[in-house]
């Protein structure tokens, strides 16, 4: 097996098929990306057995054969290379030899044979979305992904296709996000993606308006198409929370407010908040203002910003980590807090439509 290719090239697409290689694992061919290689061209795939990412490149001089290569030396190698082009040669016993401009490395490496195989879906099972939009949708939501383990359906994003409407949803007990957007498409679509997938799938998608994604599903695995990458994930089972009773639709107080302004309070009400000293930020909404307050053993913070309120005047405490993370979410110069009273989830939502909604737990206070 041998072939010629352009460094950049070869490079990318190891430092991106690596994405899904184990870094710690009992399997070496798990540590490894197996290279499949043809007269013209050359597929690079990393697997875990839970994320597979696959690229073809196009080569020069190749012959046909397979191999495993260490993910992380073969992709120090191709970093510290010096020319543009690179030959690579591998006998029969896997020894590898990588030349480039005076350059040249001999690696061993280890027989395809061991590499578990990939899933593959039908192609017929699937749809397309706009990259940037999947991009934006993805990083609305992702933020409130569970971290533990408790319900594992969880640690993952809920993508809920139906009526050309698609939502995506992330909860983690304490706090929901949704993105909703309307989608050019009759199918529906009712899954899981573990969030660890979404993370290294958003590397991948593109800001250009024009690129496409293709989505391919199957009951147990899921397939992302970007750009000459296809990035393989299984799916996560289990009984997804009912967002749309989560979110619910009553309020009693409505409140306009500039996202930075109150971001920036949130900042400084937490600056006597630590992982050891943790303490509720405590919102008084009323009159035209709010007055943020926060109380520890390290000291005491008061502030105050000017909003607009509508309905009763409310006292409410929450967690100032999942609102600042929802307010910068948002991705808006303002932004309308919906609350039902001091023991209801508090609601942001943007000033008209709803592109989004974020959904943040209160935090019950000493005093009530």
């Amino acid at each position: 097996m041998k072939f010629s290719c352009n460094l950049k090239l070869l490079r990318d697409a190891v430092n991106n098929v690596s994405l899904a290689v184990s870094s710690r694992t009992n399997l070496q061919a798990l540590e490894g990306i197996l290279l499949d290689c043809h007269e013209a061209s050359l597929t690079l795939t990393g697997y875990n057995l839970e994320l597979g990412i696959i690229k073809t490149i196009e080569i020069q001089n190749g012959s046909s054969g397979k191999i495993i290569l260490n993910a992380k030396i073969f992709g120090d190698i191709l970093r510290r290379m010096p020319s543009e082009e690179i030959d690579i040669d591998i006998d029969d016993k896997f020894l590898t030899v990588i030349r480039g401009g005076d350059a040249e490395f001999t690696i061993l490496g280890t027989s395809a044979e061991e590499y578990p195989d990939i899933p593959e879906i039908d192609d017929e099972n699937g749809f397309t979305i706009s990259q940037p939009l999947l991009k934006n949708m993805i990083a609305q939501t992702l933020f409130a992904v569970a971290q533990n383990e408790n319900t594992p359906v969880h640690t993952g994003s809920l993508f809920d296709l139906k009526e050309g409407v698609l939502n995506v949803v992330s909860v983690d007990g304490y706090r929901l996000a949704l993105r909703t957007e309307p989608v050019k498409e009759e199918a529906e679509f009712h899954f899981v993606v573990p969030g660890k997938t979404l993370s290294e799938v958003i590397k991948l998608l593109s800001e250009e308006e024009d690129e496409e994604v293709l989505i391919k599903v199957s009951r147990k695995h899921i397939i992302f198409e970007i750009s000459g990458y296809q990035i393989i994930s299984r799916l996560l089972e289990g009984e997804f929370l009912d967002y749309q009773a989560a979110i619910g639709g009553e309020c009693k107080t409505k409140v306009r407010l500039n996202t930075r302004a109150f971001g920036e309070s949130l900042d400084r009400a937490s600056i006597i908040i630590t992982d050891r000293i943790k303490s509720p930020i405590v919102a008084k909404m009323e009159k035209g203002h709010i007055a943020v307050s926060c109380i520890t053993s390290l000291g005491k913070v008061v502030d105050n910003v000017p909003v607009e309120i509508e309905g009763e005047d409310v006292t409410i405490g929450f967690n100032h980590k999942y609102m600042s993370e929802a307010l910068r979410a948002a991705g808006t110069d303002e932004v309308v807090i919906q609350v039902n009273g001091p023991f209801a989830p508090m609601r942001i939502v943007p000033l008209s439509g709803n592109q989004f909604t974020f959904l943040v737990l209160p935090v019950r206070l000493k005093s009530e």
